[in-house]
């Protein structure tokens, strides 16, 4: 049972939060924040209506969301019952005319509208999209060992400034053209760095299942410079699968996205955390 008293207490908190967050409401009012959606969120239903709660209050005070989204355990899901094998070549995914149609299918279909669903389950206003719609993102093949993994080339924003002054939030599927009409997997931190960097987006959310980027000492850094990502990287400190995010990262602040976060998205409320907190929930890269 809650006493008045600690009723009391939880409401203040409530409203001193709103308060500090004053600042960052202000802030942030009319940028473009481009979110990769992976990880802890996509895993679970409560963790996706809790993601889509935090998408829905950005865009009622006035941010312009995006989000772009991976679905790898579900490809890989699918693949497997298929019969199909799955091999990686420097952190990607091979992918033959086969595995293309089945990540076309899970990405566009299953991943994309289940997000969808769940921001207008929130009250939002979501679009579910590919980088093939309206040839919003146009690929060079990445490598030829990969298949048809592509790397993007151009972005066209056209669709996404109309779905901005509609008020409506885009949800976009990692899946581009080619320019002899091929269809292109793309990894969704790629993705979202190109598209983040093309609409020089105020911030460039990279949501994943660590704590962030940590030094030598196993702790987590909270603020790196562009510098300080390379030097790590190239002691060693920086590796694996961190290194494909840090990448991003760089490249996107370098086209002129202000900042990137790899946030930790097993942490509750991380997207809001990070974006109206001085706390913050990952590590944030700046040039």
């Amino acid at each position: 049972m809650k006493t008045q008293t600690a009723m009391t207490r939880d409401y203040v908190a409530t409203a001193r939060t709103l308060n500090e967050a004053l600042p960052y409401l202000q802030r942030y009012a009319g940028a473009i924040v481009v979110i990769k959606l992976g990880g802890h969120a996509m895993g679970s239903d409560d963790g996706m209506a809790s993601f889509a709660r935090d998408v829905m209050l950005m865009r009622t005070v006035g941010i312009n969301p995006v989000v772009v989204h991976g679905g790898g355990p579900m490809i890989n899901d699918l693949l497997a019952r298929l019969g199909v094998e799955t091999v990686f070549l420097h952190g990607q995914r091979v992918t033959d005319e086969q595995t293309v149609d089945v990540v076309e299918m899970v990405l566009s279909g299953q991943v994309n509208k289940r997000i969808v669903q769940a921001v207008n389950a929130a009250g939002g206003k979501a679009v579910g999209l590919s980088g093939k719609d309206a040839d919003m993102i146009v690929c060079d093949q990445a490598h030829p060992d990969l298949g048809f993994v592509g790397q993007p080339a151009e972005i066209n924003l056209g669709i996404l400034e109309q779905l901005f002054e509609a008020e409506m939030i885009p949800v976009i599927a990692p899946i581009g053209t080619g320019r002899a009409g091929e269809t292109f997997n793309i990894n969704g931190d790629i993705a979202a760095g190109a598209i983040a960097a093309a609409l020089k987006a105020d911030r460039l959310l990279l949501l994943t299942d660590v704590s962030g980027v940590k030094n030598a000492a196993g702790e987590v850094v909270t603020e790196l410079s562009a510098a300080e990502v390379e030097e790590m990287t190239e002691a060693g400190v920086i590796a694996g699968g961190m290194i494909p995010k840090t990448q991003t990262a760089l490249e996107a602040v370098r086209a002129g996205v202000r900042a990137c976060s790899i946030v930790d998205g097993r942490v509750a409320n991380a997207v809001l955390l990070e974006l109206f907190t001085d706390h913050g929930a990952g590590s944030i890269i700046r040039v």
